[in-house]
Formats: structure tokens, sequence, C-alpha cells
């Protein structure tokens, strides 16, 4: 990035050297998870439109009379999938739309939809093979599990140092004005043109990128039931969270709008308990539709034949507008309400930050941010990629040499035992590199040489 690095007699480490030696590491191993993640983040920005243009078949529907009744809808759900038990209902936004009814059928979530006149099945398809349910499980582990989770984990781990270690390493050394700094030069030829278009990026995403990388931290199976430890040693954990972590399923339920992101999914699974008494949907409905929830808004059935208490959640993806409430089935009275602002303060801490890291906290301006942060990740990607070929010299893989004696700085350990606490998985891979570069790579000649191992007496340039 920058031209003029820490001079070559100068044993101060981390010299620029040094950080452009990390940077460099960080990036070739996330660059392709950066690619997978910036498309995926950016299709998941615009759920909300692109689950209204996939349903809108069963939308806006021409009626001739008026809407049967939640029960007769639920009914006419369970019908159609013999054996099966009702998860959830979920109200409709307009009296015309399709109803939604989710089912649990051979341990499936089966979300149907019903013509809301005659309760004719219109479609019906399983809940995990939904088109953002797949988008997003390729984005928080990227289609295989707890291990993709823990993978995505570390990718983004990474990720924060590369960007923390760039951010170093364009900081204006004898800068004698913006060009390179804040605006790429286009006139310099073609390698100071895309190391500037790779530095010049950075500098104007790095602080919304590194927002987006740790509001997706709480997701994670790992980093998530870290911090759930972390909490219960503070006092400051809940009975319940109010975001999830890993592969666990969305609530049933979920529609536009709605729904988990990396496994962030809202409410409680159903346990598929047949409800005794169906008339329950319609008087839930009828106390909840008048408060005017945020959509999606979900009716799920007492876990448990002994119970009464039907659970109603608003899951829109704009988390501070989510309430939930206990019911009562038989008169329809609400037993108890809980709403953003009776949330522990961590979990409206997190909870506003997932719901800005999904572009829905605030509007179409969120959604655009988050679409020129994904753009601007793929610019650094592609960018620092033909950096690094047109850098690279022929049979070696072109990291940066390592310094000559360096002295350590003990700021800068401490520095980085922090973002191993923070970062447990960076920590641990870190110090993996190291003893692997210490006590096996730096000692096969062949390896030592493709990877810059060996020091040497000049410092290259990139």
């Amino acid at each position: 990035m920058s031209e003029t690095p820490d001079s070559p007699t100068s044993n101060k480490w981390p010299d620029y050297q040094a950080v452009w030696r990390w940077h460099f590491y960080a990036g070739i191993f996330t660059m392709p998870f950066i690619v997978v993640l910036s498309i995926s983040g950016a299709i998941y920005l615009f759920k909300p439109q692109i689950e209204a243009w996939n349903d809108r078949a069963y939308d806006n529907l021409t009626l001739n009379g008026a809407p049967v009744s939640a029960a007769v809808q639920v009914q006419a759900a369970l019908a159609a999938f013999p054996g099966s038990t009702t998860a959830s209902y979920e109200l409709p936004g307009r009296t015309n739309d399709a109803a939604r009814v989710i089912v649990r059928h051979h341990g499936k979530s089966i979300r149907v939809y019903l013509h809301p006149e005659s309760s004719q099945i219109l479609h019906s398809a399983p809940e995990d093979e939904r088109f953002m349910r797949t988008v997003f499980r390729l984005h928080g582990e990227l289609l295989i599990g707890e291990r993709g989770s823990n993978i995505v984990e570390l990718a983004a781990s990474w990720t924060i140092i590369m960007i923390l270690t760039g951010l170093y390493l364009w900081w204006p050394r004898q800068s004698s004005g913006l060009g390179g700094i804040l605006y790429p030069r286009l006139r310099k030829g073609s390698r100071i043109f895309w190391r500037d278009i790779h530095s010049v990026t950075g500098v104007w995403i790095s602080a919304l990128a590194l927002f987006l990388l740790l509001t997706g931290l709480p997701w994670a199976k790992f980093w998530g039931g870290y911090f759930k430890k972390v909490r219960s040693l503070t006092g400051t954990a809940v009975v319940k969270q109010s975001w999830s972590t890993g592969s666990d399923s969305p609530s049933a339920g979920q529609k536009k709008g709605s729904g988990g992101h990396g496994g962030h999914g809202s409410g409680k699974k159903n346990s598929g308990v047949m409800p005794s008494d169906f008339a329950a949907f319609d008087r839930v409905a009828a106390t909840m539709q008048p408060m005017g929830l945020e959509p999606p808004v979900v009716i799920s059935p007492p876990t448990s034949v002994s119970s009464d208490e039907w659970a109603v959640k608003s899951t829109t993806q704009n988390r501070p507008k989510r309430a939930s409430f206990v019911v009562e089935g038989k008169t329809g009275r609400i037993i108890s309400s809980e709403y953003f602002k009776d949330l522990h303060w961590v979990d409206r801490t997190v909870s506003t930050g997932v719901a800005a890291h999904e572009g829905q906290l605030f509007g179409w301006p969120n959604q655009l941010l988050g679409l020129l942060v994904s753009l601007g990740l793929l610019l650094l990607s592609v960018s620092g990629a033909i950096m690094w070929w047109k850098r690279r010299d022929e049979g070696v893989l072109g990291a940066p040499s390592m310094a000559l004696s360096p002295r350590i700085s003990w700021g800068l350990i401490t520095v980085i035992v922090l973002l191993g606490i923070y970062l447990p998985m960076f920590g641990a891979s870190l110090l993996l590199v190291i003893l692997a570069e210490r006590f096996v790579l730096s000692r096969i000649p062949k390896i030592q040489t493709w990877l810059g191992l060996q020091p040497r007496g000049h410092i290259a340039r990139s």
C-alpha cells in the first residue's frame, strides 16, 4: 500500500514489512470466503423484496366473499399432509393474501399457502428448501452445518485482522498529497492503479466492514457459545437469549423480512403438539390483529397438551420493533408481553446490530450501505488478487520476506493477546501458524523458500 516502508536498518517490530506479511497471509486465506460471504450477504440484504417477489402469486388474490377462519385454514393445511401437526399460523398482512400455515410432517417444517376464501392449497414447500433459507445457510455456514459456521467465524476473525493491518499499511508516510490515500491515482500505471484501488477502497469501507464483521460474530456457533459463557460469568446472562447461534433452524412461520441469518432464527421451535382447540387460533388472532404489530406475526399453539398458553411473536427483521406475547387460548386474554425495551441491554445491543447487519434497521439506506460494503469487499478481493499476481516472483508464493533480528514490542503483544481473547479462533489459529512456521515449515528448505520464511537483507515493496 504505502511506498515508504520503515527503514531497513530499523529493528523495531512490527515494522512495515512484518505487518505487510500478516496482511498478505490474512488476505490469501480470507479472499475466497470474502467473495462467497459478500455475494450471499448482498443477496440477503434484500430478503423482504426477494421473498415478496417469490410469493407474488399467492398475494393480492381475487376474493368473492369473506376469508374463512384461521381454524379452518389450519385444519385444511393439516389435512393436506396426513399425520402432520401444527407448528404455527401467520397473521395475514391483507385479507386477500394467502394464508401461511407451517406444519410439521415427518420431522420437517412445511410451509403451506392456502387461498383465504376456499382454503384450497395453492403451494407448499419445505422451509429448508426455500431460496432465502439456502442463501442464509450459505452465508452463515457454507451449506455444511456447524463445521461451516466455524470456518466462517475463522475467516471473519482473520478478515478483521486483514482490515486492521491494511489500515496500518495505508497510513500516510511522507505523502505529498491525497492521491493514493483518499482517491486513486488513475494515470500512474497499472501497478499504482491497482494498489490505489485496493488501499483507497479499503479505507473508505473499513469502519462499516468491521461493523458488519463484529455484528455477525454473535450468530457463529463457537463465538456465540463463547459469548454465552462470558455473559454467565459476568452476570449479564438471561434465561433465553434473543438470538440463536450456529445452524439452529429459524422459527416456523417466518415470511417476508423475518427469519434468521446464519442461524439466528427467531422464536422457539414448536414441539409439534396438536392443539385441542383449533378455534383458539381465531381468538388469539382477534386479540393480536388490532395491535398493529410489525409483520410477520406468528401464532404458535401450546407446546404441551396440558397448557393453554399460546405464543405470539412479531418476527420482523427490524428487531427493535419486535414484541412477543403469551395469550390464553380459551379467552384470548394476554397473559404476558415482552417488548424490545424489556430486553437486557446486551440483547438490545446485539439485536440492533443484527438488524443493521441484515439491512433492516433504517430502511433502504441501510440496505444500500450494506450493498456498498459488500461490493467494496469484493473489489478489495479482486484488486488484492491482481496485485499479488503482478508482484509475485516465479516459483514462490510471493509473501513479503521476514524482518532481520526484530525486537519484540510488548505493546503489540498485548494487542495480539487481547484480540486473541476476543477472537478465540484467531488466537488459536495464530498460535498454530507460529508453531508450524517455527518448528516445521522453516526446517524444510523448499517450503521455506516458497513461503518466504527466510529473512532477507532487503525489504520487498508492494
